[in-house]
């Protein structure tokens, strides 16, 4: 699976354990959600549908985390609060902590279960559900 230009200079920043994370994660995304639009956005690589982001992953000090910007929506106990708004987390550490049966669910609720981030700021920072 041929990677983006810029998603790809991202992957080759991160050291070899992060890239290797950062490959499989890349490769199961494009997978499950072919329709998607990928792009590097505020530094990370990220999926959207219909310009509403759905899923990325970032370089953190504790490991490559996960996020599905409406995963608190998901009822996944694996994927954990992150910020104020309805996104969820997971970090992994090594790429063999990838459970990708997992990964395909969430990503398949992902693509069913989304908040309107696409139009937070018009809205003044209120979600509203669009599926």
């Amino acid at each position: 699976m041929e990677l983006s230009p810029e998603i790809e200079a991202y992957n080759n920043s991160l050291s070899p354990a992060e890239r290797k994370i950062a490959l499989l994660l890349y490769e199961e995304i494009c997978r499950h959600l072919p329709e998607a639009e990928k792009k590097v956005w505020h530094r990370h690589p990220v999926w959207f549908l219909d310009g509403n982001p759905i899923v990325g992953y970032s370089q953190r000090k504790s490991g490559m985390n996960l996020m599905f910007w409406s995963g608190q929506s998901f009822d996944e106990p694996e994927l954990h609060k992150e910020g104020k708004f309805k996104a969820a987390e997971i970090r992994y550490t090594d790429a063999a902590e990838i459970n990708t049966s997992d990964l395909r669910r969430w990503l398949e609720k992902g693509r069913d279960i989304q908040w309107d981030y696409k139009n937070i700021v018009k809205r003044k920072g209120v979600l509203q559900r669009l599926k």
